[in-house]
């Protein structure tokens, strides 16, 4: 079946980096576009970043911009979301999300927390 599985997250001081993976199973990796959310308590979930099947087209919110790094290794299934000099506003719990036209798959999340 359909598993994309975060892992990576935990506590971090400001200004630290965190790296998070996603590993993907049970559809083609390759075809789809990949995407990370994340979602603060009490706010929406917002779209942090975002990568297409081929690497050829890459989107950062204003809100991470410089500071995080999106990458995909179709090899080993998995895509990447590098944070460097992370805020306390940066907490949140992260989501991958695998999309086409056609499907869109969730993971569980990854809990990121930013705090001295």
């Amino acid at each position: 079946q359909v598993q994309l599985v975060e892992s990576g997250g935990g506590l971090v001081q400001p200004g630290g980096s965190l790296r998070l993976s996603c590993a993907a199973s049970g559809f083609t990796f390759s075809r789809y576009a990949m995407r990370w959310y994340r979602q603060a308590p009490g706010k929406e979930r917002e779209l942090v970043a975002t990568i297409t099947a081929a690497s050829s087209n890459i989107y950062y919110s204003d809100s991470v911009k410089g500071r995080f790094t999106i990458s995909r290794d179709n090899a080993k299934n998995t895509v990447y979301l590098q944070m460097n000099s992370l805020k306390p506003e940066d907490t949140a719990v992260y989501y991958c999300n695998a999309y086409t036209l056609f499907n869109n798959y969730w993971g569980q999340g990854t809990q990121v927390t930013v705090s001295s």
